[in-house]
């Protein structure tokens, strides 16, 4: 049950005050949750308040537990609201608390380090292992999140315009990763975030919305994993927990207009957005004899010398980034008799790479890995492309859906192919496994790439009680130009699900077959298929008019396959949750 959308209460509670408790309990990792809500209406005013406690403890897998799968966490949030005929406006804060596992994570690899295009895991002069220590230990992330959110609606805001919507918020995300007794990294993400939008009366029979979005957000914590190591005596440089300040507005128009059966869309989006990297605080330790001997070499003002010079060096190697990335796309949705409906449409639209694509330097042992980002390659080594600040996604797009609705039969099936210049993915340089624990070297590289697929679902509504779906999907993604493929795409998937309820009792169960992913690039390995069985039993009881109660059961893996996920970096130490059983009751009124 979703709770935290509620936030900020849009209308009154009909009667007054309206709520909703959860509890379930579970067998595969000794779930245990709880979640409830009430709003109250008092006037023009309207009070929210949820909370949502969760605590699970390793989960099984067929033949055992995975090591380091718990989770536990509480998310509570209030707000409030003024609410009149032509809209509200409002406030909410959230606050969000939990630790979790790393499950296979190893600290082994923090001793990797590059020389040119070599990885070597290995310690030997300035490299050691900064931890020192075995992984018997338990690795997790502490995570704390704190989010305050103003919302408002407003209809006939202004003449010529018939809704506003104001979206704006704060938030002041921070986790630290901590293995066994040391704190080896933190990062944290403090954003503010501001959409507005304007919905127009139409014109020339357009209707459609206008908006601007400015985006202030600092992210710290990349290329960091030694926060539990002191700093050196006697020795100086900048702190190593850098900063990326990252500024976007943006602004954008989405029309629409019917021409008969035919519905013209078309949206365009252009951003302009700049990182910047400040520079880290310096510091030494040196002694005085230490410090005598730099007055010695570089005089009385020593110390700004050698400020200067490390940020020489760090100004080189980081350099900001300034893209202004443009998206329009147009669409036709030709409504036909019975239901039926074709839509096709096109697009251009443009993605500015992630702070990690850009500026990754260092071992990422979360994902077992060694990454160089786009702005970095250069660093490390002179045979890498050059570095780049510019670089942009651009895909061009073409979809096609024919739907219907309504009647017996209801289906969506669509294609999608997508030409894409400058792909940024993570390319394989070398892989080492000195350490018993295998270690990638990874490049993050621009490419030209293609995506071509397909995705659909049949329903057949056989009577008043049973409904039975089929659903599928599958994509293509290739490197142009190159005898490979590009890494961590999902494979096919091929399933059916059935529906039935009778008065206050409903059943479903789905089953689908993922296929195995043998189309994978040089440094992945073929993940093998599996078949997954679900099922969910429930019944509702209606306790009066305005309170009902639901009991269910849910279970998952009924089949207890072994299952892993192709797209995840570290798929091989995480494979899905064996068979579980889930009992839970909610209550609404």
């Amino acid at each position: 049950m979703n709770l935290i959308d509620g936030r900020v209460p849009k209308r009154l509670p009909t009667s007054g005050v309206t709520g909703a408790a959860e509890v379930r309990l579970g067998s595969g990792d000794q779930e245990r949750t709880g979640v409830g809500q009430v709003t109250a209406g008092v006037g023009q005013f309207a009070v929210h308040a949820e909370v949502a406690r969760h605590h699970s403890d390793d989960y099984d897998i067929p033949g055992g537990q995975l090591k380091d799968s718990f989770a536990e966490g509480t998310t509570s949030s209030f707000g409030a609201s003024w609410i009149t005929d032509k809209g509200y406006i409002g406030a909410g804060y959230t606050l969000q608390e939990s630790d979790y596992g790393l499950p296979g994570h190893s600290h082994k690899n923090g001793v990797c380090h590059t020389h040119g295009i070599d990885l070597h895991c290995a310690a030997h002069g300035a490299y050691e292992d900064p931890f020192g220590s075995s992984d018997d230990h338990t690795a997790k992330i502490r995570l704390r999140s704190e989010r305050a959110d103003v919302r408002a609606d407003y209809d006939d805001p202004l003449p010529g315009f018939q809704h506003l919507r104001l979206r704006l918020s704060h938030t002041d995300y921070r986790h630290d990763e901590i293995d066994g007794p040391s704190l080896f990294n933190r990062y944290t993400n403090e954003v503010d975030d501001g959409p507005i939008e304007l919905t127009h009366n139409p014109v020339l029979g357009f209707t459609g919305t206008l908006g601007v979005q400015y985006t202030d957000g600092e992210f710290s914590g990349l290329n960091v994993n030694n926060m539990h190591v002191p700093f050196p005596e006697n020795g100086y440089g900048l702190d190593s927990a850098q900063r990326h300040d990252t500024k976007n507005i943006g602004v954008f128009l989405n029309e629409k207009r019917s021409f008969g059966p035919v519905d013209l869309l078309f949206a365009a989006r252009k951003d302009w957005r700049e990182i910047s990297i400040p520079r880290p605080t310096f510091r030494h330790a040196l002694n005085a004899e230490y410090q005598a001997l730099f007055a010695e070499w570089y005089g009385p003002n020593w110390e700004q010398y050698l400020e200067d010079e490390s940020v020489e060096g760090f100004v080189k190697k980081n350099p900001g980034s300034k893209v202004n990335p443009f998206s329009a796309s147009v669409g036709l949705n030709w409504n036909l008799a019975e239901g039926y409906s074709a839509v096709l449409s096109l697009g251009r639209t443009q993605r500015a790479p992630s702070v990690r694509e850009l500026y990754a330097y260092g071992n990422n042992l979360a994902a077992n890995s060694y990454e160089v980002g786009l702005v970095r390659s250069r660093s490390a080594s002179p045979t890498f492309p050059e570095g780049r600040t510019d670089a942009l996604e651009t895909a061009r797009s073409v979809d096609l859906k024919l739907r219907k609705v309504g009647g017996p039969v209801d289906f969506e099936i669509g294609l999608f192919h997508q030409d894409i210049k400058d792909y940024v993915f993570a390319r394989l340089i070398e892989t080492d496994s000195e350490t018993g624990v295998p270690h990638k070297y990874l490049l993050y590289t621009a490419a030209d790439a293609t995506f071509t697929g397909v995705d659909g679902q049949i329903s057949l509504q056989l009577n008043t009680a049973h409904r039975t779906t089929l659903f599928g999907d599958y994509v293509r993604a290739k490197v142009k130009g190159e005898d490979d493929n590009l890494p961590r795409i999902p494979p096919g998937r091929l399933g059916v699900r059935h529906h039935w309820s009778n008065g206050p009792y409903s059943a479903d169960a789905e089953y689908y077959h993922t296929f195995s992913q043998d189309r994978i690039a040089q440094y992945e390995t073929r993940t093998g298929g599996y078949d997954m069985l679900n099922a969910t039993l429930a019944y509702r009881l209606e306790l009066t008019e305005r309170q009902s109660a639901e009991f269910y059961l849910r279970a998952t893996n009924l089949l207890n396959k072994t299952a892993y996920v192709h797209t995840s970096f570290v798929k091989d130490q995480s494979p899905l949750r064996g068979r579980s059983m889930v009992i839970g009751v909610r209550y609404a009124f």
